[in-house]
């Protein structure tokens, strides 16, 4: 696929996005633009090599470390969760399963409810932000909320219930999730540039996360201090598409298991996507897709199948990036019909 630079032009005019746009197809990278500052108090420009926060695109990477542990037998997607969560957590429904955690379909309660009014600047989180280092210390947060609706009824997205497999993979490895998900995911891919650095101690060449398209003021305050099962993760545009590669060849999870997680099993006509396991699809085409909205960050990456092509938008700040992905968006639909 190809982008005309012209065609972001009005797109990036509309708000002040920061950010970088990549296209990448098989080895050759076809289109890249960057825009702004990683950070703006000393006017560092953004780069390909950038690292951005991805937010909920993490769901991705959790998703993948479950379904090793499912391929090695330590869980089972027909599993009932109460299993590992043993008399913790007592609201969720004694009958939810791994997969329907997987798939949204819990219906439990939520800690960061999306089909609630919310909006990114808001302080949400009801612990001291600086004390969510782990998955099990998020539990006094994802206590007390009671279930929706029977387990299995509807799609409805959940960032509670990635949080919940987040503690799952703890149990079952008996080791912080973060070295989980390096192990099973960010290795295998070789993602040298992914992790969950705290944000009170980012690295030089990650970008701040900005509440809005101008000011200093960024999300330190608004999100754990390191990043978990539900989003936090940070990336680069050239991991991604080793990412996807990586996913899609089979070199984290098994061939099969990359079908099951790709198989379309809902139509989400909000987002205008379909939702497999632990990735968004496209609407119609063989694409897969990660996304991310949160304090500072707006981000999507797709990849498209057959022609093995990856077009990413990472961006810093709340709503910057939203005009290009829906433009990118456009052209993708174009593609694909």
């Amino acid at each position: 696929m190809h982008i005309e630079a012209a065609a972001l032009d009005e797109a990036v005019a509309k708000k002040a996005f920061t950010g970088v746009v990549t296209v990448d197809t098989g080895d050759r990278r076809t289109f890249e633009r960057c825009e702004g500052f990683l950070h703006r108090g000393l006017r560092v420009p953004t780069t390909t090599r950038t690292r951005f926060a991805v937010a909920s695109g993490s769901k991705t990477f959790t998703a993948l470390a479950v379904m090793r542990f499912v391929e090695d037998g330590r869980l089972g997607l027909d599993q009932p969760v109460r299993e590992i969560l043993g008399a913790d957590l007592p609201l969720i429904d004694d009958a939810v399963t791994i997969e329907e955690l997987l798939t949204h379909t819990s219906g439990i309660g939520d800690y960061l409810d999306e089909e609630g009014e919310w909006e990114p600047s808001d302080l949400v989180l009801t612990l001291p932000v600086h004390t969510l280092t782990t998955a099990s210390a998020f539990l006094p947060m994802l206590e007390g909320h009671p279930q929706k609706f029977p387990p299995g009824e509807r799609f409805s997205y959940c960032n509670g219930g990635y949080m919940v497999l987040a503690v799952v993979l703890e149990r079952i490895a008996d080791e912080p999730y973060h070295d989980v998900v390096h192990r099973l995911v960010f290795e295998p891919a070789g993602l040298e540039s992914t992790g969950f650095p705290r944000l009170d101690e980012l690295p030089g060449d990650a970008a701040l996360g900005y509440l809005f398209q101008e000011g200093d003021l960024v999300n330190t305050l608004r999100l754990p201090v390191r990043g978990n099962g539900d989003g936090g993760a940070f990336t680069t545009a050239d991991d991604l598409h080793r990412f996807w590669t990586a996913f899609l060849e089979g070199r984290i999870v098994r061939p099969d298991t990359v079908e099951e997680m790709i198989h379309p099993r809902h139509d989400v006509e909000d987002e205008n996507m379909r939702y497999g396991m632990g990735v968004w699809l496209h609407r119609t085409g063989p694409a897969v897709i990660m996304e991310g909205y949160d304090a500072g960050v707006s981000f999507r990456s797709t990849h498209l199948i057959d022609s093995r092509t990856t077009l990413s938008i990472l961006g810093n700040s709340s709503e910057g990036a939203w005009p290009v992905i829906f433009t990118v968006a456009e052209l993708i639909d174009a593609e694909l019909g």
